[in-house]
């Protein structure tokens, strides 16, 4: 007889994680890849046999701070190893801005995906592009959804692209 972790890895697709990317995008995508038929976080995370885990982490919620355990039975699961998943968590010793989410327009429209580093307090701006993150839409002021959700790359309440938002960011 199979057990749950089998059963899910049978319905899994392999999806490679983007450089720097947050575990909440990472997982979100995963979930609605067009092969995976898992579309909510406590499947993936009973499957792995680590209780709700990921859905506090789609939250950036890491208190208690992933284990290595738990990022190897994820890991296992997904087919992603350990350090893999490391990379998508915050830094040893980075707080991350919990009220809103964060972004770049312009990184966003090179590659779209969220970034674990726009959440860092410590990160003011965007290096590459010299541009202030951005946490609200500056369309309609609404904040931006968690990473998990960013379906279409747009603000939920306008639908304002990720993409256009760059030319309203000021300077860095």
């Amino acid at each position: 007889m199979k057990n749950e972790a089998e059963d899910v890895q049978a319905w899994m697709e392999y999806v490679e994680p983007y450089e720097g990317e947050s575990i909440s995008h990472y997982f979100g995508r995963l979930r609605r890849e067009e092969a995976n038929s898992v579309s909510a976080p406590t499947t993936l995370s009973e499957a792995a046999g680590i209780g709700p885990a990921l859905s506090r982490w789609e939250k950036f919620r890491f208190n208690p701070f992933p284990s290595p355990k738990e990022l190897e039975a994820m890991g296992k699961l997904v087919g992603l190893t350990v350090e893999q998943l490391r990379a998508m968590l915050p830094a040893q010793g980075e707080r991350l801005v919990m009220r809103s989410m964060r972004l770049c327009g312009e990184c966003y429209r090179e590659s779209p995906y969220h970034r674990i580093d726009w959440q860092y307090e410590s990160t003011e701006g965007c290096e590459k592009h010299r541009l202030r993150l951005i946490s609200r839409c500056p369309a309609c002021d609404e904040k931006f959804a968690l990473p998990v959700e960013w379906v279409e790359g747009a603000c939920k309440r306008c639908g304002m692209k990720f993409t256009s938002m760059a030319k309203r960011q000021k300077p860095y």
